[in-house]
């Protein structure tokens, strides 16, 4: 599970007692969903002819958008990890981050949850002695892409939430 037992008020949405501001979650998903889509060939290549982490992340990107209703980005964020299961390795993580990019939607924490998915996915792929460098590079090009508004709560979020993210966010 990706998401703390004690909640970071500043990752729940104003209207739900929270800070985080509409344009702010939005931000999230955008990037969770650019985070998922970089890795999501890892999953195509494997399953070419399974849509749902596809879907997923343009739900993603549609509900930031203002085109689609939250309750159905979340159910196709659950279709996304449906497909996840019966599979192993860097498909499933890459799968996996789709559908946690579009259950942003629902619930901003996930986008760390489809940052480190795509990490998974990623260090999965490579050679096993290049694993850690791939990661490393994959949290580079994530965090570069992090638009200012929300990178510092962003990285913050990495390092409270690391040890339940499989250390994938460690320097």
């Amino acid at each position: 599970m990706i998401l703390p037992a004690i909640r970071d008020t500043r990752l729940i949405t104003i209207r739900r007692g929270g800070s985080l501001t509409d344009a702010d979650h939005r931000l999230l998903a955008l990037w969770a969903a650019s985070c998922a889509e970089r890795v999501l060939p890892l999953f195509e290549d494997a399953v070419a002819d399974d849509a749902r982490p596809r879907h997923a992340i343009e739900a993603a990107g549609a509900w930031a958008r203002g085109e689609l209703p939250m309750m159905r980005a979340r159910a196709l964020g659950g279709h996304a990890m449906g497909a996840a299961r019966p599979l192993r390795g860097a498909a499933r993580f890459a799968a996996y981050a789709a559908g946690q990019a579009a259950c942003v939607a629902h619930v901003p924490e996930h986008d760390l949850g489809a940052a480190a998915y795509a990490l998974k996915a990623a260090r999965a792929a490579a050679p096993r002695a290049e694993s850690e460098v791939v990661r490393r590079r994959e949290r580079a090009w994530q965090r570069a892409l992090l638009p200012a508004r929300i990178r510092d709560l962003v990285i913050e979020d990495q390092q409270r939430r690391n040890d339940i993210c499989w250390s994938v966010f460690d320097d």
